[in-house]
């Protein structure tokens, strides 16, 4: 089966640069734009008022100042929060991103965005119908810079799929569970994005045969990124936009 086309940069930052600079905030999308990178990860779900924005835990905890489960606060008390300092001083004061904000900032540079949609628990469905809404809303301009959709729950995806049919869709995977190629197949995904550990040979084949997109998350090493080139990956998810530079 022929893959779908395919207009994505093999090298992506993972929570734009996650790691020099703190995670899913615009400060990371800019320092990784920096380094030449054309195309971002971010992980997306709803506030309490509906509200997309970039925050990879359920709770505030680790990467803010705040506190408790981030989605049952409004935008309102959630952009007051400090998303820098948990980081470095350098960054103190960064607040939490919005997906509108990391659009404009993809599309002011002709960049592209892989958007995990990463659902409050019991928030599946709705959140991947949100998520799809919005992303049309904000790249009903941009055709040519589409942003993948994926999720590792097939619910956000079947909701982003109700919502949004034309976005093109990914599933993730941390182990090759029985039946993910069914389930692909019927969430009309385009890609395949799994831990690097779990590309082979057999699962490249697997992967090809469905006519799916394949991509490796999260890739930090030159041994592990060289491994996945040969096999054919479409696509290499990294923190270490320092080591590895992406071809302009």
């Amino acid at each position: 089966m022929n893959a779908a086309p395919w207009p994505y940069p093999r090298w992506i930052a993972h929570r734009g640069a996650g790691k020099l600079a703190p995670e899913n905030t615009l400060a990371a999308f800019r320092l990784g734009a920096s380094h030449g990178y054309r195309m971002y990860e971010c992980d997306a779900k709803l506030s309490a008022d509906g509200v997309v924005f970039l925050l990879h835990d359920t709770t505030l905890e680790r990467s803010s100042n705040g506190r408790g489960v981030a989605g049952n606060l409004a935008w309102s008390a959630l952009s007051q929060l400090d998303a820098g300092s948990w980081h470095s001083r350098t960054f103190a004061g960064e607040p939490l991103a919005t997906l509108e904000s990391i659009a404009r900032h993809c599309q002011a540079h002709g960049h592209w965005l892989n958007i995990e949609i990463k659902p409050t628990p019991g928030m599946d469905a709705q959140t991947g119908r949100a998520v799809a809404r919005e992303a049309t809303r904000l790249w009903a301009r941009d055709a040519a810079h589409l942003p993948l959709l994926t999720s590792f729950q097939p619910d956000a995806l079947a909701g982003a799929r109700e919502a949004a049919p034309e976005l093109p869709r990914g599933l993730l995977l941390d182990t090759l569970w029985e039946g993910w190629q069914d389930a692909a197949t019927r969430l009309g995904c385009v890609a395949l994005v799994c831990n690097h550990a779990l590309w082979d040979a057999t699962s490249v084949a697997q992967a090809r045969g469905a006519g799916l997109r394949m991509l490796a998350y999260t890739v930090n090493d030159e041994w592990a990124a060289d491994r996945l080139i040969r096999l054919g990956l479409d696509g290499i998810i990294t923190d270490r936009v320092d080591l590895f530079a992406p071809a302009l």
